[in-house]
């Protein structure tokens, strides 16, 4: 006899142990359907997101993360549902309990703005001339409504309408675009499954600029003004890509897309299949070169592999630091283990109070995380050797492709292809708040 299954709340709060209060729980989204109207001069957004859910359990009732926009109208399954706001959540209560899959459509309006936050505003963001969006950790919310927890990956459909002089990039590949009068609508589909804080809107007047046709296409979106430069800088994104490839195995989506907005950043961005730098980043002397290896390495770990939770963040950025240092090792620059040596110095001479495996939410984007979390990989390289080193980035990246990861899969792993009990090295690189010696041999 099948125990019938009584309906509960879900979870306003994800229990993620860094961002509790963003995410929800009980439910995973499947995908988005997200049509939004932009009108720059006023800086005002008209959204239509429908989300197909997937409940872990019979719901009464079910939250959304989503920034103060005005909501009109909720639906659930095209019946009109009873809806509250507060706090950054959209609380949804459908007609009728829901047990099985079913989609969520939302209508909303209002202007766009970057959701405060520890780290500075995150999210969507107005250019002087254009929109972009920059979501990590928490931004997502505030363009569109969604689960915003790292973990929820998702596919999505995003279809953009705007003012006809202006290029859109969005997060996946361009399957459409069509022209009306005074505007033009862009369409594009990411079949991989996406966070939410990974999906990306930019909006600009912008150039092409092809960099490889294939077999994975990259493409250059940059203002007209600096696209001497960025085709100098850029020049050598295809063997940047071969190179990552060869170390950490195929890449993991069909496009690529870079932007460089025509104002400064402070920080390039990643996004799924995507990366965007500012103004800054591009001086025809390929002086960031560095910054362009280590955000197109996110797309193997932190978009592709995306952590279970912020705890693991060094997952992200200490490999993608750690793609710098080979980039550099495989274009005839400064070896990997001058890089280590250097930064090992540097590292000690920071106070010893940060464990990389649990940072705490204020050090997430902390520099020992991407530079010790670095530092591991090339102690580990040195540990094992490079034939297992290399074979274990590509099974990590290949094992893991398109899914969620921990700390404890990677050092499970690393243990796997050493053939050696590697558990005090680990304890001692990840666990604990001082920094190892570290033998560096070679240039």
């Amino acid at each position: 006899m099948e125990l019938s299954r009584k309906p509960t709340t879900g979870a306003a709060r994800s229990g993620d142990p860094y961002l509790p209060a963003h995410g929800n729980g009980g439910y995973r989204v499947e995908h988005y359907e997200l049509d939004i109207d932009y009108k720059l001069a006023a800086n005002r957004l008209t959204g239509r997101a429908v989300l197909t859910v997937v409940p872990e359990r019979p719901l009464s009732r079910f939250s959304l993360d989503l920034a103060a926009f005005r909501v009109p109208r909720v639906l659930v399954d095209g019946k009109p549902a009873k809806y509250t706001q507060r706090s950054g959540k959209l609380h949804v209560t459908p007609a009728r309990p829901v047990a099985d899959r079913f989609t969520v459509e939302v209508r909303y309006v209002g202007s766009p703005a970057p959701v405060s936050s520890r780290w500075g505003d995150v999210g969507w963001d107005e250019l002087t001339d254009g929109a972009l969006v920059a979501s990590q950790p928490i931004g997502a919310p505030s363009w569109f409504p969604c689960n915003d927890h790292p973990s929820d990956k998702a596919t999505y459909r995003i279809t953009v309408t705007t003012a006809a002089p202006y290029t859109v990039a969005a997060t996946g590949v361009l399957v459409a675009r069509r022209r009306s009068a005074g505007t033009r609508t862009w369409v594009y589909e990411r079949v991989e499954p996406t966070a939410s804080y990974l999906v990306s809107v930019q909006i600009g007047r912008y150039d092409e600029v092809v960099l490889a046709a294939g077999p994975v296409p990259q493409v250059a979106l940059v203002p007209a003004r600096l696209r001497k430069d960025a085709e100098r800088d850029l020049g050598r994104h295809p063997a940047i890509m071969t190179a990552l490839e060869g170390f950490f195995g195929p890449y993991p989506f069909a496009n690529y897309q870079l932007v460089v907005t025509d104002d400064e950043l402070e920080d390039p961005i990643e996004a799924q299949g995507m990366s965007i730098f500012g103004a800054n980043h591009v001086d025809g002397r390929r002086t960031h070169e560095r910054l362009v290896a280590h955000e197109l390495a996110h797309q193997w770990f932190g978009n592709s592999l995306t952590i279970a939770d912020w705890s693991h963040i060094w997952l992200n950025e200490g490999f993608a630091t750690y793609a710098e240092w080979l980039w550099s090792e495989a274009s005839g620059g400064r070896g990997a283990a001058v890089h280590a040596r250097e930064w090992h110095a540097r590292m000690a001479a920071k106070p010893a109070d940060l464990v990389l495996a649990d940072p705490g939410p204020a050090r997430i984007f902390d520099e020992r995380v991407y530079k010790r979390g670095a530092l591991v990989l090339h102690a580990l390289r040195g540990r094992i050797g490079d034939e297992r080193f290399f074979a274990l980035l590509r099974g990590w990246a290949g094992r893991h492709r398109h899914a969620t990861v921990t700390t404890a899969e990677f050092v499970a792993l690393a243990g796997r292809h050493a053939a050696t009990d590697l558990s005090a090295f680990f304890t001692e690189w990840l666990h604990k708040p001082a920094l190892p010696d570290i033998a560096v041999k070679g240039r």
